[in-house]
This record gives structure tokens, C-alpha cells and sequence, in this order.
């Protein structure tokens, strides 16, 4: 990633950790380089439980964990430092923002990552195996760099209020079933149902379908209380299954939503292109959500994708001036057509959705229809023009000078 000297240390930090490999090559070398420590710590971890190789290789091992302490500490105070360069944080002032930046949960996690192994060296003779055990959340930190895993996370947070329903559900029929069971054998096997608490233990394991087998009734009405028991728990089971697969899925939806046929005509851009040509476009095209703060692109970075906003806004900063753009903008096509690096970074400041024409598609589709190049030409001189900006200025205006498509944009699910 090229370094512009005009952007303070700070905001070059916080493109580099939060942009990852939109941030270029820097960026994605630092992606890459924790989600590789990040999985040789929980190696490491693993390996430590076998006696015969932690004897052998204590020392190696020990010093992973010493240099991984030290790596993390200082990924979390710079993620900390620079948190404040988040549009959304950095509006409540930079120490309320870094407070509420600290307590957002990939925060909370990077913090417990590390954390434990200082409680062993300040306070040796406390009994802290649990706090070591925390150790294995470095796993979580993952997750920062996995859409998946985010989206399962979200998933989970959105269906809250229905799992936690279902959680319910669950505690009141191993109760009920508990209390069945131990009316039924309670005097048959005393030791096994001599009380509701030790019933339940039968319930769960049944309810769950585990069934250990240690605990089984002998009676006729109570081995009917176990298989009325067993289907109960059946029907249970799938319903937090059903909950997490559907909001799985209209996650999923949302976020990589269809991009019709209407929708493209409509863009501005576009407009009186024949339908063929908008069906080739059309199959060009990738979705995408962004986040509010996600790093689009990074000025200097290599351009790889021109991109259509949908939905949300975007802020393009140059030096000087922020330049934000809603639905019906976009933007990073001069890059494309005069093969520059990114002249702009680029900001998701709230929720967007956007609609990406990959670097090698772009120049397949203006080589083959020049009708597209032209019009991309002539939008962008005319927004050239508008800006006020000269013709030397062309490259350094890239962002500047991308489109403002004042017909209006409806996104059309």
C-alpha cells in the first residue's frame, strides 16, 4: 500500500488493521500474519495437554505464547488508539469513543485473548487454570477476518428473543417431565427418582436424546413417560435448529441480495443500453453489504472494482474534503480506465449495500461495447467540470469527480 505522506500515523494505522486486504498489500500481510498466529496459539495450546510433547518442546512453546502476549497487547492498544478514526466512534469524542470502542464484543475478546496470562505473572499464587482456559477465545479473534463466522454472530444476536423462547421451552419440559417420571418410579427406583432435581438429570438426557442409558425406567407407565418423553424432545431440539437456519439464510439474503434486471436499467448509467447488453452486465455484477466503518478502498491501494451504491452512504476522503455519496452514486471508475492506484480512501459510514464490477470485467465490457466507455468518459468530464477541477487534476480528483446520479436509485429486492 503506498503511504501519503499528508495522512497523519494514526488514520495510516487504522487503514492498515480495520481495511485488511481492501487496504492493500500491507494491509493484507498484517490479515494474514494474525490469522496465522491466531491459529498456531491454539495449536500450541492443544499440544500442551501431551505431556511427552510439552517436555520435549516447553521452551518453543513457551516462547510462542510469550511473543504471541506481546503481538496482541500491542494489536489491541493500536486498534484502540486508532478506533477513534471510526466516523461512527469518533463523533463521541476520543475518549468516550476509544470507552465505547472498548466494549464492543471483537474488542472485548482481543482483550481476553491476552489478558489471563498477565493475572499469572501479578498474581502467581492464585489458582487462575480457569483464566488459562480463556486462552482457547483466541480462536474467536478469527472471526474478525470470517464474514461466516460474523454472520452466524449476528444471526444469533438477532434471534435472541426467539432461541432464548425456545431455552424456555426446553427448562419447563424437563421439569414437567421430571415430575412425571418421578411420581411414576420415584418409589420404584428411589436412588435413581427419589426427587424431582435427580428426575431431571433422566429428563435432560432423554429430552436431548443423549440417553446414557445409566438411568432407564422399569415400569410400564414409566417407560411411556420416557417415549412421550423422547418425541417431546425431538420437536425441541429442531425448533432453536429451524430459528438459526432461517435467520442463517435471510442474513444471507440480505446481505447478497438479487440484482434484478429492473434495478440495473434504472441506473442511470445504463439507461437506454439495450437488454442484452444489461443482461452481460448483469452476470458482471457481485454484491455486497458493508458495515458502518468498513474500509472500502484505501488511496494508493491497487483498483480492483468499480462500485454502484445501492443503499446507505459512503464518505470518499481527499486531501482536504470528504466527499460522501448515497444511492445512485458511484464511483472508483477513472481509476479503471487510466489504470491509476486509488486516488481516495473509501468509508462505509452507515450500513451500505453496493454493486461491484470487478477491475478485469470493467475493461472486458468497455473493449467490447465503446458505446460504455464513452458514456463513463463523458459523466466523468461532466462531473470534472462541475467540481471545478482542471484537466491536470484528473487522477487526483478521482473520487471527487465520480458520479452523482441525481435521477435517484431504488433498490429493488
Amino acid at each position: 500500500m503506498k503511504i501519503e505522506p499528508h495522512e497523519p500515523l494514526r488514520r495510516r494505522v487504522y487503514l492498515v488493521l480495520e481495511g485488511g486486504r481492501a487496504g492493500g498489500v500491507l494491509g493484507g500481510i498484517v490479515e494474514v500474519f494474525l490469522i496465522i498466529l491466531i491459529l498456531l496459539n491454539v495449536i500450541g495450546f492443544t499440544l500442551q495437554t501431551v505431556p511427552s510433547i510439552k517436555n520435549l518442546y516447553w521452551f518453543d512453546l513457551t516462547a510462542l505464547e510469550v511473543v504471541s502476549v506481546a503481538i496482541f497487547t500491542v494489536e489491541y492498544a493500536l486498534r484502540l488508539w486508532v478506533s477513534v478514526e471510526d466516523p461512527i466512534v469518533g463523533e463521541t469524542g476520543p475518549w468516550r469513543g476509544r470507552l465505547r470502542a472498548a466494549l464492543k464484543p471483537q474488542m472485548v475478546i482481543d482483550f481476553l485473548a491476552f489478558a489471563p496470562v498477565y493475572f499469572t505473572i501479578f498474581f502467581p499464587i492464585l489458582d487462575l487454570r480457569f483464566l488459562r482456559l480463556v486462552r482457547l477465545l483466541r480462536l474467536l479473534k478469527i472471526a474478525r477476518y470470517s464474514p461466516a463466522l460474523s454472520t452466524i454472530a449476528q444471526v444469533l444476536v438477532n434471534e435472541r428473543r426467539a432461541l432464548f423462547g425456545t431455552l424456555l421451552l426446553m427448562l419447563c419440559a424437563t421439569v414437567f417431565a421430571g415430575a412425571c417420571m418421578h411420581a411414576v418410579e420415584g418409589a420404584v427406583q428411589p436412588q435413581y427418582f427419589g426427587s424431582i432435581p435427580d428426575s431431571m438429570w433422566w429428563a435432560i438426557t432423554t429430552l436431548t436424546t443423549v440417553g446414557y442409558g445409566d438411568v432407564v425406567p422399569v415400569t410400564a407407565l414409566g417407560r411411556m413417560v420416557a417415549g412421550f418423553t423422547m418425541v417431546a424432545g425431538l420437536g425441541l431440539l429442531a425448533l432453536p435448529v429451524g430459528v438459526i437456519a432461517t435467520g442463517f439464510i435471510d442474513t444471507i439474503h440480505r446481505r447478497d441480495f438479487v440484482i434484478t434486471f429492473g434495478m440495473l436499467a434504472r441506473v442511470p448509467l445504463f439507461r437506454n443500453f439495450e437488454a442484452r447488453m444489461l443482461s452481460e452486465i448483469l452476470n458482471l455484477l457481485h454484491s455486497q453489504t458493508v458495515a458502518h466503518g468498513g474500509i472500502i478502498a484505501v488511496r494508493g491501494a491497487p483498483a480492483r472494482a468499480m462500485y454502484f451504491v445501492v443503499s446507505g452512504e459512503v464518505e470518499a476522503e481527499i486531501p482536504h474534503k470528504k466527499i460522501r455519496f448515497g444511492p445512485g452514486d458511484f464511483f472508483g471508475e477513472l481509476a479503471l480506465l487510466h489504470e491509476t492506484p486509488r486516488q481516495a480512501t473509501i468509508v462505509a459510514v452507515t450500513q451500505c449495500r453496493l454493486l461491484a464490477l470487478a477491475a478485469e470485467d470493467f475493461a472486458m465490457l468497455i473493449r467490447k461495447h465503446p458505446a460504455l466507455k464513452t458514456r463513463i468518459e463523458e459523466a466523468a468530464r461532466e462531473r470534472l467540470k462541475s467540481s471545478g477541477g482542471e484537466k491536470g487534476d484528473f487522477t487526483q480528483s478521482e473520487v471527487a469527480s465520480a458520479g452523482k446520479l441525481h435521477d435517484g436509485f431504488r433498490e429493488d429486492d
